[in-house]
């Protein structure tokens, strides 16, 4: 049975086959490098097609018009329609006519200028976001292969406010708080909450209280790991995964 790249629930993959699975964004998908889903690539293949076909439209339509021959043409008929204007007396038309071209250049170079710095901000401000969390996260053992996962996670949360990240709810306008409800959730704060939701994202002692010996507290005072090579033991791993599914993970990784 070939495997699903994502799933729901992690019911629905075999218990054998449960390592092999994170979880993402609400849902369970299947830890490979290069992995994309299938309707993701559906869809891109789709707007491929249609962009390809877009183009050949066009090209089609335009073919054998020069552009720079065409902006001539049309200055000519703007002179020509203003020198005809002049001649008639109405040079109030003439005035408004040149006043509506140079606005609507201007309307036009603000629009870009606008637009541009909208990107750069935005940039900026995901930039500083990835920094702060990088480093917080960090400290708590962040996998250097994770750094794309946590700051995806991140963006999502916070904005930045007076130049410092703040994190909001869906709505993207309510301060989320912490856990003593009133105070704003901080960065360190989440970050701690990100190392129980999502342990794979950091190294085996990240949580705290990992055996010395590298099993992370396994069996409950057991100190073997079930995942480790001379200990693995199926039976155990699936009693863990069922039982303390956090552990379980810091354990796979420390294996």
């Amino acid at each position: 049975m070939p495997l699903k790249f994502k799933v729901k629930s992690k019911d629905e993959v075999p218990a054998e086959l449960q390592s092999l699975y994170v979880e993402r964004d609400g849902a369970w998908v299947l830890d490979a490098e290069g992995a994309v889903e299938k309707t993701k690539l559906e869809e891109f293949r789709t707007n491929n097609v249609a962009l390809i076909k877009e183009r050949d439209e066009l090209k089609e339509r335009f073919a054998g018009i020069d552009p720079d021959e065409v902006r001539k043409l049309a200055e000519d008929k703007r002179k020509l329609e203003e020198a005809q204007q002049l001649k008639a007396g109405e040079i109030e038309k003439v005035f408004e006519g040149r006043v509506r071209t140079l606005k609507a250049e201007f309307d036009k170079q603000l629009a870009g200028v606008t637009s541009e710095r909208n990107a750069l901000n935005a940039r900026l401000t995901a930039i500083q976001i990835d920094q702060a969390v990088v480093t917080e996260a960090t400290k708590r053992g962040l996998r250097p292969t994770a750094i794309p996962d946590i700051t995806a996670r991140a963006r999502n949360t916070f904005r930045l406010v007076n130049g410092v990240p703040q994190a909001l709810e869906a709505d993207g306008q309510t301060v989320r708080v912490g856990k003593d409800g009133v105070t704003p959730l901080s960065l360190a704060e989440w970050i701690e909450g990100q190392v129980s939701d999502a342990p794979h994202l950091f190294e085996s002692n990240a949580g705290g209280g990992a055996a010395g010996n590298g099993s992370g507290g396994a069996g409950k005072g057991t100190g073997k790991n079930p995942f480790r090579k001379e200990t693995w033991n199926l039976t155990e791993q699936m009693k863990l995964t069922k039982s303390d599914p956090a552990l379980a993970a810091r354990l796979k990784a420390a294996a």
